[in-house]
């Protein structure tokens, strides 16, 4: 079972591509399902499209939703296409999202963390001038996020867990025991994580999570799944193989895939 369930595509503002163009590539590259899983809409706002070039507008959710659909009609027996989406953990707005997400049929959704403190976690100038102290206050106030999400109830997947390394490597030494409390957490509420092979194009050059998080995620019970997060159609399903040498070596048995919100297990 080759699959990849976390793609992009133009809606989002800072991918290229269509939707086509994703399915295309994932079938000349010889998978069995792809998920479609764009970054959703800012939903906690009154705004149609708070941030151009980070989300897609909430007025565009419905088309989203309707071309995978009849794509994945149009792809049947070629490839199963899945409908999802990457949806961005607010606490605050957690009914707002449930409920734009409740009319529509996913497969999966994918709940990720990309702001701590009201700051993109990917900007590495919010490390300047910290401490020792300080620095593992921002790593434990995001992996708090990230533990709510698992708790939240809304997700199938959560998204590059430890993604606050891209631009700033130096995050995996910060020492902290809210690396396993997280863990532990996610494991209780059994959700899956990525192994998402996106951090190549970064500052960290590597995947998310790390070597060591997988291996503390297996001694928990973690579940784990694959998503390439591509944001051009030439990333679909990239380095999915060495990602599956990874998780055998680390001693992963199976990884999960979905439908219908409804989670299976495949054999590495």
């Amino acid at each position: 079972m080759k699959f990849d369930f976390h793609t992009h595509h133009w809606r989002c503002g800072h991918a290229e591509g269509s939707i086509r163009d994703y399915i295309e590539a994932a079938i000349e590259r010889g998978l069995d399902m792809i998920g479609i899983s764009d970054h959703s809409p800012y939903f906690g706002s009154d705004e149609d499209h708070p941030h151009p070039g980070v989300a897609m507008s909430a007025s565009e959710f419905p088309n989203y939703v309707r071309e995978v659909l009849e794509l994945k009609k149009e792809y049947a027996g070629k490839i199963e296409v899945l409908l999802g989406v990457e949806s961005d953990f607010f606490p605050e707005h957690l009914e707002a999202y449930k409920r734009r997400y409740a009319a529509y049929p996913f497969d999966y959704i994918i709940g990720s963390v990309h702001q701590s403190d009201g700051v993109s976690i990917f900007n590495k100038n919010r490390w300047n001038n910290l401490t020792k102290q300080q620095q593992k206050e921002q790593k434990d106030r995001y992996l708090e996020l990230v533990a709510q999400s698992a708790k939240s109830g809304m997700f199938d997947i959560l998204g590059h867990i430890d993604a606050m390394k891209a631009n700033y490597p130096a995050f995996s030494d910060i020492q902290t025991e809210a690396v396993d409390r997280t863990l532990k957490i996610i494991a209780e509420c059994d959700i899956a994580i990525e192994i998402n092979t996106s951090g190549k194009t970064k500052l960290v050059g590597g995947w998310y999570p790390s070597d060591d998080i997988l291996e503390r995620a297996l001694h928990y019970g973690v579940k784990v799944t694959f998503g390439s997060d591509a944001h051009v159609p030439s990333r679909v399903a990239d380095e999915w193989e060495l990602a599956r040498q990874r998780l055998l070596e680390i001693g992963y048995k199976e990884w999960a895939y979905f439908r219908a919100r409804k989670r299976y297990m495949a054999s590495l």
